[in-house]
């Protein structure tokens, strides 16, 4: 599992961690059921404090991602499909926000976007 951690990002560790975690669980690089590094040794390899892997776990845990047997450790969910929609949703509503906002930027008027998409979606 690779977890790149960035202090230039502006966003705090914790979420850093948590969205990519959910990227390789969305993509189905971690399966259901598979053990997740514990928070202990992901804190000593990505040299930070264990009360921000910590922060990141309960957040996946609180949001249907992973749960966690005490003793045993921390495991991918068998995440449930409406869950998974709601987290592709949100990610596509990010990207056609940041789509929008450069459309606005450069002076292209909604009709020409949703021109685009209709283009985008008849080629995929």
């Amino acid at each position: 599992m690779n977890i790149i951690i960035s202090n230039s990002s502006g966003r705090p560790i914790y979420e850093q961690i948590t969205s990519q975690l959910k990227q390789l669980i969305l993509t189905g690089e971690l399966n259901p059921h598979d053990m997740l590094p514990s928070m202990r040794l992901l804190a000593k390899e990505l040299r930070i404090s264990v009360i921000t892997t910590k922060r990141a776990y309960e957040d996946l845990e609180k949001d249907g991602f992973i749960y966690t047997v005490v003793g045993k450790g921390s495991f991918v969910a068998d995440t449930n499909r409406e869950l998974l929609r709601e987290e592709h949703l949100k990610r596509v509503e990010e990207y056609l926000e940041m789509a929008v906002r450069q459309a606005r930027q450069a002076g292209i008027s909604q009709e020409d976007v949703k021109e685009m998409l209709q283009i985008l979606f008849e080629e995929a």
